[in-house]
């Protein structure tokens, strides 16, 4: 019975560690979203569009894994943490962050989309 419990223990514990070596290719992955919105943005060049590239950006990176996630995450809060500390930056920081947690936790960024923006965005 020990044995029965040990074994199952060990398998448990191994599926939930198995896909630990995807972590680093999905944070890569999620980063390279996080810059692809941050680019469209720019070439949009849209008033009122950012949110939707937030919430873009972070919904690509976490579709990617838990990695995407975090890579996503970390972006977001230091591109606020910095435009804090510059104050250089919009004045709508709340907004963005509630964006970023939209698109991070599977909502869908057409959201925030502005009826302005290009159909290719």
């Amino acid at each position: 019975m020990k044995l029965i419990l040990a074994v199952l223990v060990l398998v448990l514990v191994v599926e939930t560690q198995a896909q630990w070596y995807k972590y680093p290719g999905q944070a890569i992955g999620g980063a390279k979203d996080m810059w692809r919105a941050y680019q469209d943005m720019r070439e949009a060049d849209t008033i009122g569009a950012d949110k939707y590239f937030h919430a873009r950006g972070n919904y690509d990176a976490a579709n990617r894994g838990p990695g995407g996630r975090w890579a996503a995450e970390v972006i977001s809060d230091a591109r606020e943490a910095l435009q804090a500390l510059t104050r250089h930056g919009n004045s709508d920081a709340e907004a963005d962050h509630e964006a970023n947690r939209w698109g991070r936790s599977g909502g869908d960024p057409n959201r925030y989309r502005p009826e302005s923006l290009e159909e290719k965005y």
